[in-house]
């Protein structure tokens, strides 16, 4: 017997975990890095990928956009036509959903009979039944009903009329519940079918000046999170919430304040996801079958997973930046989501 075999053993041995340990480390280093430049979580951003591409699943589908008039749901609507999905474009707003329907006639191959143009309020709850109606009868099915109709909010609770809050309530949580009541049979009936809905980073975590709206979206969070346990017997029925941070769009603009009709101050120039974006890894979601979609450039998407797996260290967080929003917005900044600390003179 060699007497050095038991010596070139450990130092195989020895070798073998240096080479693990080396593994893990660069693996490590790998995803801390890729995680410094994500803009989505990880499940969102390897479907991105790995997964079914938007053009090839979403191609022919029936799909119904609420709030499409602006924001991410006109940017839902080009991106859709482009992947040759049929539309139902709904807001209050007429004139802007037609200007929308002519833009994705422009730059996509759809036909005029492709895309129908349907006014909605989401307030109007009486009216999402014959809305429903309109659309099967026009179409014939729903494949897919993105909820993203909602306002957002920008005033202090202690200064904010609780007219505010149920308008909020009434607007986001049952106008969307309303019309999901509606179009959900229809899709049990065929046993499949997807129902999206944009709640926000909101809806997830602790947010300042926005009381009411972040207690509707949190309330969409729970609800449609019961909603798809109480689904386990149509599998292939997709109950998703998507929950993006800051966004170019026109949100904060049409957001409410301290009374019903006081128009909100003008927004600073704030870094904010581009709608384009948000929107492609949506619909990459979407066609992947993503139940709960965390959209956001750093460092927010850090407070997602800080929310999830560490709140007591979120807390600290949300409390010291919460502290300086607010003493920002007191002190008139317009962007008061800048976390310097307020001009005195």
């Amino acid at each position: 017997m060699d007497p050095n075999q038991p010596r070139n053993h450990r130092l195989l041995k020895s070798y073998v975990c240096w080479l693990c340990i080396c593994f893990i480390a660069f693996c490590l280093l790998v995803c801390l890095i890729g995680f410094i430049f994500a803009d989505a979580d990880f499940t969102l951003l390897w479907a991105s990928l790995t997964g079914q591409r938007p053009g090839e699943k979403l191609k022919g589908l029936v799909v119904w956009i609420t709030g499409a008039s602006s924001g991410i749901g006109e940017e839902l609507a080009y991106q859709l036509a482009k992947c040759g999905s049929c539309l139902i474009l709904s807001a209050r707003r007429e004139d802007d959903l037609h200007r929308v329907k002519r833009h994705c006639l422009e730059t996509s191959e759809l036909k005029d009979e492709d895309i129908l143009v349907l006014p909605l309020d989401l307030l109007e709850r009486r009216s999402h039944e014959t809305k429903t109606k309109t659309v099967i009868a026009y179409f014939g099915h729903i494949d897919i009903l993105i909820n993203n109709g909602g306002r957002s909010q920008r005033s202090l609770f202690l200064e904010t009329s609780v007219d505010v809050c149920q308008a909020l309530m009434e607007l986001n949580f049952l106008g969307t519940v309303s019309l999901t009541k509606q179009v959900l049979p229809h899709m049990t009936q065929r046993g499949r079918g997807s129902i999206v809905t944009v709640s926000s980073l909101f809806g997830l975590t602790a947010a300042p000046l926005a009381t009411g709206a972040s207690a509707s979206k949190h309330a969409l969070q729970g609800f449609f999170n019961s909603l798809r346990t109480e689904l386990t017997d149509y599998p292939k029925i997709l109950i998703s919430t998507v929950c993006p941070g800051p966004v170019q769009s026109q949100i904060a603009k049409n957001a409410f304040t301290a009374e019903i009709n006081k128009p909100p101050p003008t927004v600073g120039h704030l870094k904010r996801m581009p709608t384009d974006r948000c929107v492609r890894l949506m619909l990459v979601g979407i066609s992947n079958g993503v139940k709960e979609m965390w959209i956001s450039q750093q460092p927010m998407l850090l407070l997602y997973y800080a929310w999830q797996y560490a709140p007591t260290f979120a807390w600290s967080v949300s409390n010291s930046l919460g502290r300086k929003w607010v003493q920002n917005f007191k002190a008139g900044r317009v962007d008061s989501a800048n976390l310097t600390k307020p001009k005195t003179s």
